[in-house]
């Protein structure tokens, strides 16, 4: 009898766990889904903010997700695609309407190419990611992760709303989102920073940079967060301009997010 019931308890412990990675790709959907519906009623600046705001919260359970199910070996393939309908919604249709609705409407079928270039390379991107997907870790991602994406142009949102650096929503936004679609479908290398090991000198320098540059955000993270997502942006084709003038080998493969 004691046997019996510890292995129905066994198994209602790894339902839950295997649950559990699922549960944060829904809140991943769930915050995109909330992102869209903001983006399309919003009037005030508090609605714009809490728009891009839960974007980059659904990039944030993203990343857990898939850390859970790392941890926990409840990996499938039912949670890979559910991941990515997710990502599609939330890192492709909801920036895309975010910054539509907020700043592109104005420019007319400039403005609407833009949020569905946007979308369509996000697409692209997730798509690229399910064929060529590979397990291991590497040290650069091929192209720019569509949760950054997404985050550095929901952070352009925040930074506008709170600085206000023109009279009116400028150009610049178009230009932006163009060049956050051309990374995420290019072959441009950018830091993942998987690889950092604390233990050595250069991953302590590392790990000593990022606690600066987040604590530094957190101060004031409205007016932040785009300069610091707008230097990892740039940072890929920087790098890769370095590297073609130094003539380095490409020696370090690239994982494909």
């Amino acid at each position: 009898m004691e046997n019996s019931e510890n292995t129905a308890v066994e198994k209602k412990r790894g339902a839950i766990v295997y649950v559990l990675p699922n549960l944060f790709t829904t809140a991943n959907l769930f915050l995109g889904f909330f992102s869209i519906v903001a983006s399309t009623r919003a009037v005030k600046s508090e609605q714009w903010i809490a728009a891009a705001v839960a974007i980059m919260i659904a990039a944030i359970a993203d990343g857990i997700d898939g850390r859970i199910a790392r941890l926990t070996k409840t990996e499938s393939l039912f949670g890979e695609q559910y991941d990515s309908m997710s990502d599609l919604v939330s890192f492709g249709v909801a920036p895309a309407i975010l910054v539509f609705e907020w700043g592109l409407s104005p420019y007319g079928k400039f403005g609407w190419m833009a949020a569905f270039l946007f979308l369509t390379c996000a697409a692209l991107r997730l798509t690229r990611f399910n064929v060529l997907k590979q397990s291991d870790e590497k040290r650069y991602f091929q192209g720019l992760p569509s949760p950054v994406a997404a985050s550095i142009a929901a952070s352009a949102v925040l930074f506008h709303e709170q600085v206000k650096p023109f009279s009116g929503k400028d150009l610049y936004i178009i230009f932006v989102m163009v060049f956050l679609a051309i990374t995420m479908v290019s072959t441009i290398r950018y830091r993942s920073f998987k690889d950092i090991k604390i233990k050595s000198q250069e991953g302590f320098g590392y790990l000593l940079i990022i606690i600066m540059i987040l604590m530094l955000v957190t101060m004031e993270p409205e007016v932040l967060l785009f300069p610091v997502g707008a230097l990892y942006l740039v940072s890929g084709p920087i790098g890769a301009i370095m590297r073609k003038f130094s003539r380095q080998p490409e020696a370090e493969e690239a994982e494909v997010l």
